[in-house]
């Protein structure tokens, strides 16, 4: 399949910008104790599209995901659903945690990540 060029909309920059100076207790520990020294370059709060994703790795093409409460409405559910077709259509692959997995599972967590991001790049190349 081709992979769309990702499109980006800047008129969200200052507010990607404020998430990142913002970020919450469970992406915080998952960026400063795993993501930012990982060895494969990942961003953090990356414009795609009209979305602003917690985490965006280009070499594997994957987006991650940490969800708080909000996202266990019916809205919140919906609305998810929307944005990962959305990166789905560029080619990305969406993994999805729950803030309770950062709490709770972080090494398994942390074990997903890595190994997802190892299959991507290998299927990818």
């Amino acid at each position: 399949m081709e992979q769309l060029p990702l499109k980006k909309n800047n008129k969200l920059l200052n507010v990607a910008r404020i998430l990142r100076r913002n970020m919450t207790r469970q992406e915080k520990h998952l960026w400063y104790d795993f993501l930012r020294y990982y060895p494969v370059k990942i961003y953090k709060q990356r414009i795609i599209d009209n979305f602003i994703a917690d985490f965006y790795c280009h070499n594997a093409r994957l987006v991650i995901e940490i969800d708080g409460s909000q996202h266990y409405t019916m809205q919140g559910k919906i609305y998810d659903e929307a944005r990962t077709e959305i990166f789905e259509r560029y080619g990305l692959y969406v993994l999805r945690f729950y803030n309770k997995d950062i709490d709770n599972k972080f090494e398994g967590v942390c074990q997903m990540i890595d190994k997802t991001i190892k299959s991507r790049i290998e299927s990818l190349s």
